[in-house]
């Protein structure tokens, strides 16, 4: 991946990354490392990111919409019983605009495609976190 000008997010965050495909979660976290964000956890699978989400609260999850054993769509809906107030980005390959929308209309704050573009990836986690900002101080 060449090396992009990112924007840092305003804060520092924490992030999981749930995808099969570990190609795809170490080039998802080298945009989240620019950024200012700390990959505290990986899963392969939604199963395991349900559990790691419980165990570990991250600010934010990268989660793939097709995995093996919990689809993503099944996973956010875990995630979003758990925590309503959760910041789930779905990532997707191109062909899966149906589940996508399933995604937005349970709780996923944005969605980003496969391959990455690490500059648009970086500017919808960035939104994403930046916005998360704005809301806890307006609490």
């Amino acid at each position: 991946m060449e090396k992009q000008n990112i924007e840092r997010c305003r804060r520092a965050f924490t992030c999981l990354i749930a995808d099969d495909s570990e190609f795809a979660r170490k080039n998802i976290a080298k945009v989240v490392k620019m950024l200012g964000g700390d990959v505290v956890g990986e899963a392969t699978n939604g199963e395991d990111a349900l559990d790691l989400y419980s165990r570990l609260a991250p600010d934010l999850v990268l989660l793939d919409i097709t995995m093996p054993v919990l689809d993503g769509v099944d996973t956010l809906r875990g995630i979003m019983e758990r925590d309503r107030s959760a910041k789930v980005i779905m990532v997707s390959s191109i062909g899966h605009k149906e589940m996508l929308w399933k995604a937005l209309g349970l709780g996923a704050a944005h969605f980003v495609t496969k391959p990455y573009n690490p500059g648009y990836a970086g500017t919808i986690i960035k939104t994403v976190m930046d916005e998360r900002e704005v809301q806890e101080n307006a609490s």
